[in-house]
């Protein structure tokens, strides 16, 4: 990277927060230190806004951020969108419809609630991971009243599994589908269901032209499938050591993982 870096960009889950659920403080000062330095630090993440909070309290970070896997670009403290690609209302009815006729579940999600049909163990893990309320409702009708950002098949046994494969085969080339997991819940997939043209690659680049910052001045973190997309449009990438090898093999440098604060040793020798 020839350019001194402006803006610095940073996935949550397996790249920030670690297998106890933690954020390590020398992940929280490498941060600080970075925005002190005066570089932008955002996040790029497949969780909603709502899911984002806390970590943007505890790290004091504000401005505009990604969410749900580049489908949303805002700042969620005074609700400004800067980019946002919602999945298409026809296909949102037939998701439902598909899922009804299979006995599946999924979460949906608008920019500010969480729609589920029942409480079960997935809206568990939300409230009590990620801090989200499910809003319970019937879904035959979401999509006539609520804009869906993404929706997620959370699937951990081999049936659920199989079932979110069906899905998978059903809408593949009409929705993307990115497979996430947090260190925190190893035996879950977290599968996220997008529009078509969302990633997080493309989210980066709205968000670096809103800010009039070179695509070659950004910095960005991952660990997962769905940053590479992340690191690829980045000027310079870098994959945790607990990534994916397909993002090891398209990052510029890999650093420790998540459990040795890898954030921080990317942010010493490549940001500051």
């Amino acid at each position: 990277m020839a350019d001194r870096p402006s803006l610095l960009v940073v996935d949550i889950d397996g790249t920030l927060i670690n297998r106890a659920g933690n954020i390590s403080a020398e992940d929280r000062q490498a941060l600080a230190s970075a925005v002190q330095a005066g570089v932008r630090v955002s996040l790029s993440t497949g969780r909603v806004s709502q899911a984002c909070r806390t970590i943007l309290e505890l790290l004091s970070l504000d401005g505009y951020h990604v969410f749900s896997d580049g489908a949303l670009v805002a700042d969620p403290r005074c609700d400004t969108e800067v980019y946002v690609e919602p999945v298409p209302q026809e296909l949102v009815k037939e998701i439902v419809g598909f899922i009804h006729a299979h006995e599946m579940r999924i979460d949906l999600y608008s920019s500010t609630h969480f729609f589920v049909e029942r409480e079960d163990w997935v809206t568990d893990i939300r409230r009590s991971f990620f801090g989200l309320e499910p809003t319970i409702m019937d879904l035959n009708h979401v999509w006539l009243r609520e804009r869906i950002i993404k929706g997620t098949l959370v699937v951990r046994s081999a049936e659920q599994k199989a079932q979110a494969d069906r899905f998978y085969r059903h809408f593949e080339g009409r929705l993307n589908f990115t497979w996430t997991m947090t260190p925190a819940y190893p035996d879950v997939d977290f599968i996220n269901v997008i529009s078509r043209e969302v990633s997080k690659g493309k989210a980066l680049e709205e968000l670096a032209l809103f800010l009039a910052i070179p695509l070659s001045q950004v910095v960005a973190i991952g660990n997962g499938a769905n940053d590479i997309s992340l690191l690829s449009t980045a000027g310079l990438g870098i994959a945790v050591g607990n990534a994916h090898d397909e993002l090891k093999a398209v990052a510029d440098y890999v650093v420790p993982d998540v459990d040795h604060s890898g954030v921080a040793v990317a942010v010493e020798r490549y940001v500051l």
